[in-house]
């Protein structure tokens, strides 16, 4: 009769080191998987962060008109109230809004910016008696003069001019003409005196 004990005590520890070396590459193979997660799902650097742009429309160019600002009550040259003016600034500083009030109720907008396509001042004006476009730029007494059109909605159109002057006083003068090319003159269209509104006005 065989005797099957020492077989088994003998073939025991071979068994034995075999589950080892299994759960050993077992434990190799999962440290691996888990290091190359780790990896993947590490967040990646942090990229410095992109310089802010300049804001635009600071420069001198836009600013040239902005002694114009405020609200105003405007005198003609006999001293008589003409209407009132609201110079607000807009869109960042990009755009002076002109909304004019007379003093019969007549009213009129105008958009005055720098163009950077023309490298000139402009103002754009609409009302129901005309459309005036004309652009230009500060003269060397820092008085800010424009040229261009006057289109009136009945068809007709003039060579126009303004001129806007910072008194010492602090009122702001404002002049305009029209060219009548029937006798090659230049004639006044309009001047005002602007007044700073007192608060509460």
């Amino acid at each position: 009769m065989r005797d099957n004990s020492t077989i088994e005590l003998v073939e025991c520890p071979l068994a034995l080191e075999e589950v080892m070396r299994k759960i050993a590459t077992t434990a190799i193979t999962l440290v691996a998987f888990f290091a190359t997660a780790s990896a993947q799902t590490e967040p990646a650097a942090t990229e410095a962060p992109a310089p802010t742009p300049p804001v635009p429309c600071q420069s001198e160019h836009y600013r040239a008109l902005d002694f114009w600002l405020g609200q105003w009550d405007v005198y003609d040259t006999s001293g008589n109230l003409a209407g009132s003016n609201s110079i607000t600034k807009e869109e960042g500083g990009c755009l002076l809004l002109e909304k004019w009030t007379s003093a019969q109720g007549g009213t009129g907008q105008s958009y005055n910016f720098y163009d950077p396509g023309m490298g000139k001042y402009r103002q754009i004006w609409v009302s129901a008696g005309a459309v005036i476009d004309y652009a230009g730029g500060l003269n060397e007494a820092g008085e800010m003069v424009l040229e261009g059109d006057i289109n009136y909605h009945n068809g007709t159109s003039a060579p126009f001019r303004g001129v806007w002057t910072l008194q010492a006083d602090g009122t702001v003068k404002q002049y305009f003409q029209q060219y009548d090319a029937e006798v090659d003159t230049w004639n006044d269209w309009f001047t005002g005196i602007y007044v700073k509104q007192k608060e509460g006005e």
